[in-house]
């Protein structure tokens, strides 16, 4: 069995910071079909009811991590 919590190393830490501080930037330009689809911005509204949906089971939440 796993111990719940570790202490990273030193690479982990380093891999980590590095991370960090690099630059987060596209590997490529959208295409025009994707600028296309990104600025018509229309859900479906299966997709919509969904977000609803996910709004008032939030709204019910009392503490953290508790699951409606």
């Amino acid at each position: 069995m796993a111990a719940d919590h570790t202490k990273p190393d030193l690479a982990t830490e380093d891999a980590e910071e590095a991370d960090e501080k690099a630059a987060h930037i596209a590997d490529r330009a959208p295409t025009p079909e994707e600028e296309e689809a990104a600025e018509q911005g229309e859900l479906g509204q299966s997709v919509a009811e969904h977000h609803k949906e996910a709004i008032e089971t939030g709204a019910e939440v009392r503490g953290e991590g508790e699951i409606a």
